[in-house]
């Protein structure tokens, strides 16, 4: 079964073209990297996909449901981590997690759980705004699986995290259907054996490699 079937999807920030007739098809399961230089479309791509933005025309259904239509119910089944970490500063990291299990109707018990996952039970009762930009990351990430996502999509998860970012990404992404944009070609190589490249928007097709396995 296909999670991810997009057909022309288009968006237009006023004159601006941002996304030009993408097509995608996303197998559940599948691992699937987005490239392209900055302003090539990645992050409104993304944000199509992970219902944040509705795009000016095309369809997209995630699990063969409308993703406009059926919005609120596809809310659970979509893990999204956006350039910024979308955390409460004054709050710890676990009084984070806490209140987004809140939020998405998962259990509290959620939460010891993540924060071992994503090396965060030391700093569980730090606030937010002490972590390291890397901590910070790993909490959105922890966030993002919080409610157990089927589908997740991130958006340069990469960028401020440590050496080890590869395992905790392909450690997060696994059993679960992932979409990630990045500028680094060997990460994109070795956690999604599929790629697509955007260039002003617009889909140069996708290739399927070989997973580096270290």
């Amino acid at each position: 079964m296909s999670m991810v079937v997009a057909n022309g999807l288009t968006h237009r920030f006023g004159p601006e073209l941002a996304l030009d007739r993408v097509d995608l098809v996303l197998d559940t399961g599948e691992h699937m990297a987005v490239l392209g230089d900055n302003g090539a479309g990645k992050t409104t791509l993304l944000r199509v996909l992970a219902t944040a933005l509705r795009p000016t025309s095309g369809r997209l259904e995630i699990a063969g449901l409308d993703a406009f239509r059926e919005r609120r119910r596809l809310r659970h089944y979509i893990g999204y981590v956006a350039h910024n970490p979308g955390l409460y500063p004054a709050l710890s990291a676990a009084e984070n997690l806490e209140f987004f299990c809140d939020l998405q109707d998962a259990s509290r018990s959620r939460v010891a759980e993540v924060l071992e996952t994503l090396g965060l039970t030391s700093v569980a009762h730090r606030r937010a705004s002490l972590l390291s930009r890397g901590m910070q990351q790993r909490l959105a990430i922890a966030r993002a699986i919080l409610h157990e996502p089927r589908l997740l999509i991130f958006d340069e998860p990469d960028a401020s995290l440590d050496a080890e970012a590869a395992e905790v990404l392909g450690l997060v992404m696994k059993g679960r259907t992932a979409v990630i944009a990045t500028h680094d070609h060997a990460l994109a190589n070795r956690l999604c054996p599929r790629t697509l490249v955007l260039r002003h928007g617009r889909s140069l097709g996708t290739a399927t490699h070989l997973r580096v396995v270290r």
